[in-house]
């Protein structure tokens, strides 16, 4: 069946970083795009990222809350999608969540739940000021 999984969270101080991994068992890694986001109790959840198949760089997607601060990556040998936070602030103090897309790239509605197979269990990342 395969499963993705996160790892990398933890507390930090303000202007920190931290380097997510969602380590993926699926199958059809190579081929799917990936995406994170993240959930803070009482609120919807964020889609912050979405990186396709091939990680072209005009079909990514960045959410303007952490653009600039947060870059992704993949590396499709080790079924590894990576989430590289610079210049945290208490305000992505938030449980962060990987999943694998049902397509291979990132369209306008790329965070629509039921577009995703897999979903982690999370990762929490605090970060104090």
């Amino acid at each position: 069946q395969g499963q993705v999984m996160e790892s990398g969270g933890g507390l930090v101080r303000s202007g920190d970083s931290l380097r997510l991994s969602c380590t993926a068992s699926t199958s059809d890694f190579k081929t799917r795009a990936m995406a994170w986001f993240r959930q803070v109790p009482g609120k919807s959840r964020e889609g912050i990222s979405c990186l396709p198949h091939d990680s072209i760089p005009r079909t990514t997607y960045i959410s303007e809350s952490v653009k600039g601060r947060f870059t992704h990556s993949r590396d499709n040998s080790k079924n590894i999608f990576y989430l590289q936070m610079n210049d945290l602030k208490p305000d992505d103090t938030a449980v962060y969540i990987c999943a694998q897309s049902r397509f291979r790239g990132c369209g306008d509605n790329w965070a629509t739940p039921g577009d995703f197979s897999y979903w982690g269990q999370g990762t929490q990342v605090t970060v104090r000021s």
